[in-house]
């Protein structure tokens, strides 16, 4: 069984026992989080939302709060003597899926 969530202004498909990287959530490493927006359930048989499903939810267990990779994002302008270097960590949340309620 699978769901596609939205979280984060993002759409994911997720399946129970997957670990997923999301945007960053005011939640604890240890605590559980509930995913009210899901948008279809698919298996055996399909429910497709208009928006969301109604009923359905998603839970998953937060595993850890972190930082990606450093970006960096350098600007420049050739002979106008212009040049701008910055660096940035998305933070994200790491999270496994434990149960599809459909």
């Amino acid at each position: 069984m699978y769901a596609i969530i939205e979280t984060g202004g993002k759409q994911i498909k997720v399946q129970e026992g997957q670990e997923i990287f999301i945007e960053k959530l005011d939640v604890e490493a240890g605590e559980t989080v509930t995913f009210d927006k899901v948008l279809m359930v698919g298996g055996e048989s399909v429910k497709v939302g208009s928006p969301v499903v109604e009923g359905a939810t998603v839970t998953a267990k937060v595993e850890k709060n972190g930082r990606g990779k450093k970006v960096i994002v350098y600007k420049m302008k050739a002979k106008k003597n212009y040049h701008r270097k910055q660096g940035h960590r998305q933070p994200y949340t790491k999270v496994v899926i434990e149960k599809i309620n459909a």
